[in-house]
């Protein structure tokens, strides 16, 4: 039976990232911000709720520059990053300022969300195909068997990076069913002509054809993903707790639950160009991205 998915937005960060939300940069036609965007292909691929996960201290700027722009849309919930909000047992460690991670951060959802979701980021631009593939997986998806039906969306590699300078990606090995393997994580790859290459270590540069599909980010989950969250980052504080930049990433879990066999992460290709402003210098880009989808009846001129 088909189910209304939930999408969960990250953007504890945002006010960090743009230097205070007032300073968010309207990238449409008519003032568009970047989410914008995603809540549009999202209610256009069969979401029915949207879970903004943010930081206390910027509620109220958030509400009133973001989050009030869906009122009377579809259905809106908050729920709070905070890096004391840890398993029993467990402290913030001294000097500690940084928050925990994606992954900490979604867990912070699971007493508003009991139905499949996906997660994407605030302020990076998806385009409405994997909308579309994640929306409809969604829909039916249904663990089986104590094993975990989760998804992800996979962009190829060269529609997603930048003219401007390196870019960290998730590379993708997938097996024979077009299922997650491993998430190898890059933190500094540059495009070269139409392929790329990896220069996380400049002395053993590793090419890349380009092909290759990466995560930006865009996943499927149903409620046992919150199980596998728990559990990992209990596993996580325990090695890591005492750090003070140590971070819980989503693939974390994802990789534990794959090697212990416990879930199975479908992974869904999409041809799309994935946008985001990682340099100022690419913000121009991803204007005339947009500008160009509008003109060509991928998005309306004023979207809500």
């Amino acid at each position: 039976m088909a189910q209304k998915p939930t999408l969960l937005v990250l953007a504890a960060g945002m006010g960090s990232r743009y230097g205070g939300l007032k300073q968010i940069d309207p990238v449409g036609p008519s003032g568009e911000i970047i989410i914008d965007y995603s809540i549009f292909d999202a209610i256009r691929a069969g979401f029915g709720k949207v879970v903004f996960i943010i930081r206390k201290d910027i509620e109220k700027d958030f509400k009133e520059c973001v989050g009030d722009r869906f009122k009377g849309i579809i259905d809106v919930e908050y729920v709070f990053q905070e890096k004391e909000k840890l398993p029993a047992g467990f402290t913030v460690p001294e000097g500690r300022t940084k928050p925990w991670g994606t992954g900490h951060a979604i867990l912070m959802a699971k007493d508003v969300i009991k139905e499949p979701f996906a997660v994407i980021n605030a302020d990076d631009f998806y385009g409405t195909s994997g909308f579309m593939e994640i929306g409809k997986y969604l829909q039916t998806a249904c663990d089986k068997n104590g094993v975990a039906d989760w998804a992800m969306v996979g962009y190829v590699l060269r529609n997603t990076l930048s003219e401007n300078g390196s870019v960290s990606r998730g590379v993708c090995k997938l097996n024979a069913q077009n299922e997650l393997i491993e998430v190898i994580e890059r933190t500094k790859i540059e495009k070269n002509g139409n392929a790329a290459v990896v220069v996380d270590n400049p002395s053993s540069p590793i090419a890349l054809t380009g092909d290759e599909y990466v995560s930006m980010n865009l996943w499927g989950f149903t409620p046992s993903f919150f199980t596998a969250l728990e559990e990992g980052f209990i596993e996580f504080l325990k090695a890591r707790g005492t750090e003070l930049k140590s971070e819980y990433y989503i693939a974390l879990p994802v990789t534990d639950w794959l090697n212990s066999q416990k879930a199975t992460v479908k992974v869904l290709p999409t041809q799309d160009s994935w946008f985001g402003i990682t340099y100022p210098e690419d913000k121009p880009y991803v204007v005339n991205s947009v500008k160009t989808l509008v003109q060509n009846g991928a998005y309306p001129e004023k979207l809500f």
